[in-house]
């Protein structure tokens, strides 16, 4: 907040005929926030920055930004893709932003979509698909639906802080377990054990499947890449328990940060097998759209002596740009670099007896029934259609 001198004082003091240069503040982390700005999201038109006009300005203060959560009507909820990088075609999201935080999320460009900043808001302006489960019950009710495993939580994490309340994910696996149908879930939040009922009950007829994402054994630095997820001791024991319910466990080491994340590599896979991970994967960082400036305005605050040899070894993984958006390449990267990080993860899971990949793996498709419930919107569609042979 900029507090105003009041003009009779200015006015009365001497004019600098050569004035300092205004320089920019350093930017200070917000406790429990991952993102240090609001940067404009790309299809801004108008952008504001902070100038020096010559009146007294008293430095700013760090706030703790409250979290919203707005109520949507959702128009669809699957999403398809045909990426090959990806282990599923099919992924729900109950929720648009993220409360965790995480700086490196690849899905903070999408809050450009609604006028909103990738940087603060994305982590502070939620939005809850309030139509979720009655929306995927309408869609496993079309004659025409094809069963594929679907992915649950992909941009943003289905467990966020806000579903304790909400339960929206967890009404969304209502239906799934109504329906016997197939379902990966990708979470770094220890909410997840609430619906262990559901999942074991599924993963008993190959239903189920969980992949944990666990970057770092740090507690500090994953206070301030990952702020409001679990941290990653209560990961460790998320994993535990779901193994020791009998529900298949994956580890996602994603994203590997190099010299910030990276040296840890392989004890982080231990660690995770140990607690009862069966498989394992990995992503290198990814910077697309907004999410470069913001990570790097996080470097350069958080790891200022590192930040410039990490993002020589971000550009060497990505052909000498910040962000490869190629398949095939744009989760593993390329280079040196990028062999030296494949190498030591396939050689940590030679040595664990364990294989790379496989989140979603050998899930059962052939036990699908349609909902018990149908919409009266699917009832009517389906009556009034009519018999090819009908005479």
């Amino acid at each position: 907040m900029l507090y105003l001198q009041p003009v009779l004082n200015h006015m009365s003091e001497p004019v600098d005929d050569n004035p300092e240069p205004w320089v920019e503040p350093p930017l200070q982390s917000i406790k429990g926030r991952g993102a240090l700005t609001n940067i404009p999201g790309r299809f801004e038109e108008q952008i504001i920055a902070r100038a020096d006009d010559g009146w007294w300005q008293e430095a700013d203060e760090p706030g703790a930004p409250r979290t919203y959560i707005t109520p949507e009507t959702a128009r669809t909820i699957l999403t398809r893709n045909q990426s090959p990088d990806l282990p599923f075609s099919v992924s729900l999201n109950p929720y648009r932003g993220c409360e965790h935080g995480c700086v490196y999320c690849f899905a903070r460009p999408t809050h450009s979509y609604l006028g909103l900043s990738p940087g603060l808001d994305f982590e502070t302006r939620i939005y809850a698909k309030t139509n979720a489960p009655e929306l995927l019950r309408r869609e496993l009710a079309q004659p025409n639906y094809q069963v594929d495993s679907i992915a649950l939580g992909v941009n943003t994490d289905a467990y966020q802080p806000c579903e304790r309340q909400l339960q929206l994910t967890r009404r969304v696996l209502d239906v799934l377990h109504e329906c016997r149908h197939p379902v990966g879930l990708i979470t770094k939040s220890s909410l997840i054990e609430r619906d262990m009922d559901l999942l074991q009950e599924m993963a008993q007829l190959r239903l189920a499947a969980v992949a944990i994402t666990l970057t770092t054994l740090d507690h500090k630095l994953a206070r301030i890449l990952e702020p409001r997820a679990a941290s990653p001791t209560r990961r460790l024991q998320t994993i535990r328990r779901l193994h020791d319910a009998g529900i298949p466990v994956t580890v996602s080491v994603a994203p590997v940060i190099p010299h910030i994340t990276e040296p840890e590599l392989e004890a982080v896979v231990t660690a995770a097998i140990d607690a009862g991970a069966s498989s394992a994967t990995y992503t290198v960082l990814r910077l697309p759209w907004e999410v470069n400036p913001l990570f790097q305005q996080w470097l350069e605050t958080h790891f200022p002596l590192r930040a410039e040899k990490v993002m020589n070894c971000i550009r060497d993984m990505r052909g000498g740009r910040e962000n490869d958006p190629n398949f095939g390449s744009r989760m593993r990267g390329e280079g040196i670099y990028a062999d030296l990080i494949r190498q030591r993860f396939k050689k940590a899971l030679r040595k664990l007896i364990l294989p790379d990949g496989g989140r979603f793996a050998g899930l059962d498709h052939s036990l699908f029934r349609r909902p018990l419930q149908v919409p009266e919107s699917i009832k009517a569609k389906n009556s009034s259609q009519l018999d090819l042979f009908s005479f």
